[in-house]
């Protein structure tokens, strides 16, 4: 689980993706050329995922208060540095996700629970710290139009939707909506998205990903990406299979089995017997 912008260090819940509509969705969203930043410290959110986040720092929370009081839209933005409690614009990257709060819930401690749902990419033209609250003047970056698809576009969503299988069949930890959502998805772009966010990148990869506006490209890096992680899996899985057969062989070596031991035990008693045999005929004799 990804750290989120809580100075206690909690961590996301959950990240899934919801069915929408594709292109068409972007074109209809007013999005306003300002808006409140919630900056984020050690994850990154993709158009259309949806994650609970936990907030503590003050001007996030006016960030928050500020969107729920006009359109509910705020940027959420990625800092280079998790551990910088006041970044600037130098301090973090220069393309976010606009996104809705879907709810919004106080906590006992001073901290705020929010449900936002990424909407678009945008890029940060300006950057405003009034010392309450952070603002972004903000470009919308629209997926390009869709082109009919090629062999080599459906080959590698195909080859998306499978690694995703394979890597859930391999003990990586998917929602099962996920696998539904990814194998009824023909956009490539929302495809490598949904997938991206499921794979824990670490901050550095994931933005990458968010940076890459063309779809087809991004969804090869994606698939690089998921390529890797099987991989990962594999060499797991057998470095598990060796440590359970070293594990068993110790056993072995250090606890014999049971039958073992009734075997010396009964050689004993046979050896007792034949001494007292011995010892009875030669009285017999005597």
């Amino acid at each position: 689980m990804a750290v989120m912008d809580d100075p206690n260090g909690e961590h996301i819940e959950n990240v899934t993706d919801e069915p929408e509509t594709g292109s068409d969705r972007d074109q209809k969203l007013q999005i306003p050329a300002r808006l409140p930043v919630l900056l984020l410290r050690d994850v990154v959110i993709f158009p259309y995922m949806i994650a609970p986040l936990f907030v503590g720092r003050e001007k996030s929370k006016n960030a928050i208060d500020e969107a729920l009081a006009s359109n509910r839209m705020i940027l959420l933005v990625t800092q280079k540095n998790m551990e910088d409690e006041d970044p600037d614009q130098d301090a973090v990257y220069g393309m976010g996700t606009v996104s809705l709060i879907m709810r919004m819930l106080k906590l006992p401690d001073g901290r705020v629970r929010i449900l936002a749902q990424g909407l678009i990419r945008a890029r940060i033209s300006s950057f405003e710290d009034d010392g309450t609250a952070i603002h972004a003047g903000i470009d919308v970056v629209h997926e390009p139009e869709s082109e009919d698809k090629t062999l080599e576009s459906e080959a590698l969503i195909r080859n998306v939707r499978s690694g995703l299988e394979k890597a859930t069949s391999m003990g990586k930890s998917i929602p099962p909506e996920v696998l539904i959502i990814a194998a009824n998805v023909e956009e490539a772009g929302r495809l490598a998205d949904l997938t991206a966010s499921n794979l824990e990148l670490k901050v550095p990869e994931a933005q990458d990903i968010l940076e890459i506006v063309d779809p087809l490209p991004r969804l090869k890096k994606v698939y690089e990406l998921l390529a890797r992680e099987l991989e990962l899996l594999d060499v797991q899985s057998k470095i598990s299979s060796e440590a359970k057969g070293e594990m068993d062989k110790l056993q072995k070596q250090y606890y014999p089995g049971s039958s073992s031991r009734p075997s010396r035990r009964n050689s004993a008693r046979g050896a007792r017997s034949r001494k007292k045999s011995r010892s009875t005929r030669a009285n017999s004799r005597n």
